[in-house]
């Protein structure tokens, strides 16, 4: 018994050094980085010769994610503003996502193609550029798609779920008081009245409208007429530009180089500092090696 007593103080302290060791090269590793990070600096490479700038559109369009408004129009003014950029692409891969959100960005595109009028945009459609993302794109000069993307669903959806019968199932009674009649609706917890549904409908409407007016004043007389243009349908680029709702098929590179005739592109995305990425990248390895000494990795993973 004194033996194993004795065999697991001595493990305990290998593992006790073995963290230690792990901790203070973690530290030192990081001081370096900070050192050496006080050099790096974030310019743009190449932006001092002619270009073509290009901002990337990635994810799903929120305040909250990557492709947010405000991250957005920094890029677009950063990338008009520079003397030596001949164009402006959009480089676009996303579902869609705020209606409020693209406005911003539709609307500082115009802005900015009115400041800049020898400057122009074009939008340039990889996997998906649907929704809120096909929103944006209808603000450029024009629009390109690979023959397999993804393009449209011009329309606005509001999902949820009712669990009024769930809930008289296991006897659960909903509790829920407010000031002004109107406050608790759409509610998933009570029912749904028809003036709650007609209301909110009134809403979608609404902003769907909203959507078809702005692309129709972006892409004016290339839409074909289609009554299904508009109705939330979604084409492949073949289909899309049979139907006037993107102007050619190509990549990023080949507008670059055939379209602006600027061949050397220059991204203006924001970007996580260098010295940031390694932080985390650092971060993440200390994380992993954690997990693996304890044995808690086990290839699995979550997403």
């Amino acid at each position: 018994m004194l033996n194993g007593l004795f065999v697991e103080q001595r493990r305990a302290r290998r593992w006790g050094i073995f963290f230690k060791v792990l901790t203070f090269a973690y530290l030192f590793a990081l001081l370096a980085v900070f050192f050496m990070g006080r050099n790096i600096t974030d310019d743009i490479t190449g932006e001092n010769v002619e270009h073509t700038a290009v901002i990337e559109v990635m994810g799903p369009i929120s305040a909250e994610e990557e492709a947010n408004a405000d991250s957005l129009v920094w890029s677009l003014r950063e990338a008009f503003e520079a003397d030596n950029s001949k164009a402006v692409i959009l480089r676009i891969n996303s579902p869609g996502g705020s209606p409020v959100q693209a406005g911003y960005v539709y609307d500082e595109v115009k802005r900015l193609r009115a400041l800049y009028p020898e400057k122009p945009l074009y939008a340039v459609i990889m996997d998906i550029g649907a929704s809120g993302a096909y929103y944006i794109a209808a603000a450029a000069d024009e629009i390109y798609a690979d023959k397999a993307s993804l393009v449209g669903s011009i329309g606005v959806i509001s999902g949820g779920f009712g669990f009024v019968d769930l809930m008289d199932k296991v006897g659960v009674e909903r509790r829920a008081m407010t000031a002004g009649d109107n406050k608790g609706f759409l509610d998933p917890f009570s029912p749904m009245k028809e003036s709650d549904k007609v209301f909110w409908q009134s809403v979608l409407d609404t902003t769907h409208q909203q959507f078809i007016d702005q692309v129709k004043k972006g892409r004016g007389d290339k839409l074909k007429e289609d009554p299904k243009l508009f109705s939330g349908l979604v084409w492949t680029g073949e289909q899309a530009l049979e139907k006037g709702l993107v102007d050619g098929l190509g990549s990023t590179s080949y507008v670059a180089r055939e379209v602006v005739g600027v061949e050397k592109i220059v991204n203006y995305s924001p970007k996580v500092s260098r010295l940031e990425e390694m932080i985390d990248r650092l971060g993440v390895s200390f994380g992993k090696t954690v997990a693996t000494s304890l044995g808690l990795s086990n290839g699995l993973s979550i997403r």
